[in-house]
């Protein structure tokens, strides 16, 4: 039982230490931890000679008044009454200890003749004669844990708001187009800059009509916005309200009534409201005015499409939005946004052409509106696949700024992480993206890959197959759990799959098909397969490359990357575009022969990641986990010189 407990922050450790030694020196048993480290360090004997003790001296200081640890101390001090205080250095102490007698000893430097010193190690006496007497034993009714005296509150549940799609009343069917448009605007000027987490339209907009009282526990909001517009001629009504779930109660409601031309300034109007109603902070962003005919226009060409043929019709639609107001910042993004996806598809002769006009049009939005998430998304589509990973790093740096209640802002974190081998850092920005849009099958595919590459397959398994039932023709679903199927040598599944549309994957299938023969001759095959356009064009694609190394054949890739470069096929079209280039699959879980080899650094290097490696200090997680000194070999090939895509 000692007789003085000393309670001190660890920052003030060597004041402490004076106080320890000079109480010894004059007779005093003390217990203090030299070694504590903010909580670490109590177990059953602190907490034991904490409530033992018969005095509890606290040093107070700045630091020691908000440590949480020193203030549960006193608090257990307190109520055992073994408490005596003692300022070290001027501070405000913990508002329930003001009115407790504390000793000013903030000039002391453990000086035992101190007048005020000897003073207080009086009072110390005469505390432990009177009360010492109690020390240690155990309260009537039993005392909480310094742990439990210490745990924080919960916290409330984080507010997720879901904007629905507002009802269309009008007796025109067409109006459904601006219902919609209105509602997502309100979306996005609620999510761009807002302190609050706000749904993503691809989940909210599912609910619609007599589904609308599912949308709050499907998505598990805490608050939905819903609202209805009726058109009549050239005047507009929006009503709208706010509703809190957990009560029922409506929070704020409201109409308008405008003429078309404003239909903007209402936007601002109840995303404002919303703002003040929930005590946030938002930045509604104001939007140049068009005429009702140009707005129906673009609301029409905003959603994804699909195929080269609709993606030029919608391009050309958003041009014609763009020539009669050129001031739109939304129409120039959603335009630079839809030219970049096309590069995906578009013959390679066209490129470079798309390229230029994709950036003329990205200048023309982020002059209007820099933190644009469409243009955003589009600048990413434009950095090349590899050799350029600062250049994403930066976009990436901007979406985690700019794009904290985006959902396609976090699936592009995620690849952007995956594709630099972050693996373990890109799973939690692909959750956050799904957190944010439940039912975007975009993002939930996002979330099943980076599992999958992580090797936690029953994970991404039970993803992948949620998502075939509801999504059948998810193109990159499927790729995934064909993957996943064929890693756990499931030929059933595999051949389920076959009444799927895996149109591209024609490649991952015959994966599939060498894996299952499992034999020598299969896999000879496969070598001829990808060796023979390799080393007829000179030039390599990642994906196949790192196969034929899971399948033994890791010398004939370093061997055929030393003469070849990196890039298509080289025929005049490849459907795949440059997305088929990107570099995460050498860091997949169930392909390790590449990144397990020596000989990786060199081809990482001409990637561009050894790159963005050194320069970042970001370095892939595979980096403790090769039989090799990862930072050294990228350091010895670090002036390899990159091959580059160039279009």
């Amino acid at each position: 039982m000692p007789d003085i407990f000393l309670s001190y922050n660890r920052e003030d450790q060597a004041r402490a230490k004076l106080f320890a030694e000079t109480f010894a020196a004059q007779g005093f048993k003390v217990w203090w931890d030299v070694g504590l480290q903010a909580g670490e360090a109590y177990d059953e004997v602190t907490e034991t000679a904490l409530r033992t003790a018969k005095a509890v001296v606290v040093l107070w200081s700045k630091k020691s008044v908000v440590s949480r640890w020193v203030r549960a101390e006193a608090t257990l001090a307190d109520r055992n009454k073994t408490l005596v205080p003692c300022m070290i250095e001027p501070c405000e102490r913990p508002i329930m200890f003001e009115l407790t007698q504390t000793a000013e000893l903030a000039h002391w430097q453990g000086d035992a003749s101190d007048k005020a010193w000897v003073a207080f190690v009086a009072d110390i006496r005469r505390f432990i004669a009177r009360h010492g007497g109690r020390a240690g034993t155990p309260p009537v009714e039993a005392a909480p844990s310094l742990r439990e005296i210490i745990a924080e509150p919960s916290k409330p549940p984080e507010t997720m708001l879901a904007v629905l799609p507002f009802d269309n009343l009008s007796a025109d069917p067409e109006m459904a187009f601006f219902s919609d448009g209105v509602s997502e605007d309100i979306l996005g000027r609620l999510s761009r800059g807002s302190k609050l987490k706000v749904i993503g339209k691809t989940s909210c907009f599912q609910f619609r009509g007599a589904d609308k009282p599912k949308a709050a526990a499907a998505l598990k909001a805490t608050h939905v916005l819903d609202g209805s517009i009726r058109r009549a001629g050239g005047k507009v009504r929006i009503a709208a309200h706010l509703t809190e779930i957990a009560g029922h109660t409506t929070l704020w409601a409201d109409k308008y009534d405008r003429g078309l031309e404003d239909v903007f300034a209402v936007q601002d109007e109840i995303s404002e409201a919303i703002a003040e109603a929930l005590n946030a902070t938002f930045f509604p962003q104001k939007t140049a005015k068009i005429d009702p005919q140009t707005y129906d226009l673009y609301l029409r060409n905003r959603s994804y499409v699909f195929g080269a043929e609709n993606m030029r019709a919608k391009i050309a639609a958003l041009e014609a939005v763009t020539r009669i107001a050129p001031d739109f910042a939304d129409a120039w993004g959603e335009l630079a946004h839809e030219r970049a996806l096309l590069r995906i598809e578009a013959p390679i002769f066209e490129l470079a052409v798309m390229r230029v006009r994709t950036e003329a049009d990205l200048a023309r939005c982020l002059a209007l509106d820099p933190t644009n998430a469409k243009a955003t998304d589009a600048e990413y589509q434009l950095v090349d696949p590899f050799g350029d990973f600062m250049a994403a790093e930066d976009i990436a740096k901007r979406m985690r700024a700019n794009g904290q209640n985006s959902p396609y802002s976090q699936y592009l974190i995620a690849v952007h992480l995956e594709s630099v081998g972050r693996v373990q850092e890109a799973l939690g920005h692909a959750r956050r993206g799904a957190e944010l849009a439940p039912l975007d099958h975009i993002v939930a595919t996002m979330v099943g890959q980076v599992l999958m590459w992580l090797g936690r397959r029953a994970e991404s398994r039970a993803i992948a197959e949620r998502l075939l039932e509801l999504l059948p023709d998810n193109l990159y679903n499927t790729a995934n759990l064909l993957l996943v199927r064929t890693a756990e040598r499931d030929w059933a599944g595999v051949d389920a799959l076959k009444d799927y549309p895996l149109r591209e994957l024609s490649g991952l299938r015959g994966i599939a098909g060498v894996a299952r023969a499992g034999t020598p001759e299969a896999r000879q095959g496969l070598r001829a397969a990808i060796r023979r356009p390799i080393e007829e064009t000179g030039y390599a694609d990642i994906a196949p490359l790192v196969f034929l190394a899971h399948f033994g054949f890791a010398n004939d890739v370093f061997e055929l990357l030393e003469k070849s470069k990196f890039g298509p096929s080289g025929a005049a079209t490849d459907v795949r575009g440059i997305n088929a280039y990107r570099t995460g699959l050498p860091f997949h879980a169930e392909y390790p022969e590449l990144r397990k080899d020596p000989r990786f650094p060199k081809l990482a290097a001409r990637l561009g990641l050894v790159e963005y490696w050194l320069a970042s200090q970001k370095w892939p997680d595979c980096v403790e986990h090769v039989p090799y000194d990862f930072r050294a070999g990228c350091e010895a090939v670090r002036h390899t010189p990159k091959d580059r895509f160039g279009v």
